[in-house]
């Protein structure tokens, strides 16, 4: 009795579009399924406080070249989540996020370029309707065919670190000799997977 043979798909070929990227010209939106948006601040010097992000949105729009390659995303701030509930609604209160009034957060690029471990990316981050500079280092992971359906999808990780109270978000910051209740930055961490066009 002789099994049947098993075979992978075979590997996605992509175009080399200039941009340093082998993925197809056009407009990657992003794939929340298989995607994630953390961060983690520091509580008392001690720990780590962790969270994440449960719903958003985006795109990567890859050009010609990595200068016509953009990013754009969109965080719903109300679906923050630290695993505490009672946390989590005070982040969403105006001591913090204040989700009323500034629902989302918005980031995106203003430029991409190659940097020795993959890419920079320069842009700016919008929170409770203030705006700063904020750039990204990011990890290009490679692209894949998703077994379920057949589409190209591409991976990238990415980190930046950011300063609360450059968004006017400065509760509980002090605490005795300079030391802070809860830390001023704020680490992020990104795990996105987008789909090809």
């Amino acid at each position: 009795m002789t099994t049947p043979s098993v075979s992978n798909p075979p590997a996605p070929t992509l175009p080399e579009t200039g941009s340093g990227l082998p993925l197809a010209a056009g407009v990657w939106p992003i794939d929340p399924a298989h995607s994630g948006v953390y961060f983690q601040v520091r509580h008392l010097g001690l720990t780590n406080v962790r969270g994440r992000f449960d719903l958003f949105n985006g795109t990567l729009t890859i050009g010609e070249t990595l200068a016509d390659a953009a990013i754009d995303a969109t965080i719903d701030m109300a679906s923050v989540n630290t695993n505490q509930p009672d946390r989590d609604a005070h982040l969403r209160s105006t001591d913090f996020f204040d989700v009323e009034h500034h629902p989302t957060m918005h980031y995106r690029s203003l430029s991409i370029t190659e940097s020795e471990d993959g890419y920079q990316v320069a842009g700016e981050l919008t929170i409770n309707a203030t705006t700063q500079p904020v750039s990204l280092a990011v990890e290009f992971n490679g692209v894949d065919v998703h077994p379920a359906d057949g589409r190209t999808r591409a991976g990238f990780a990415a980190t930046t670190e950011i300063r609360r109270s450059d968004y006017g978000i400065d509760f509980n910051m002090p605490l005795g000799a300079g030391k802070l209740a809860l830390g001023d930055k704020i680490k992020i961490e990104l795990d996105l997977q987008f789909i090809a066009p």
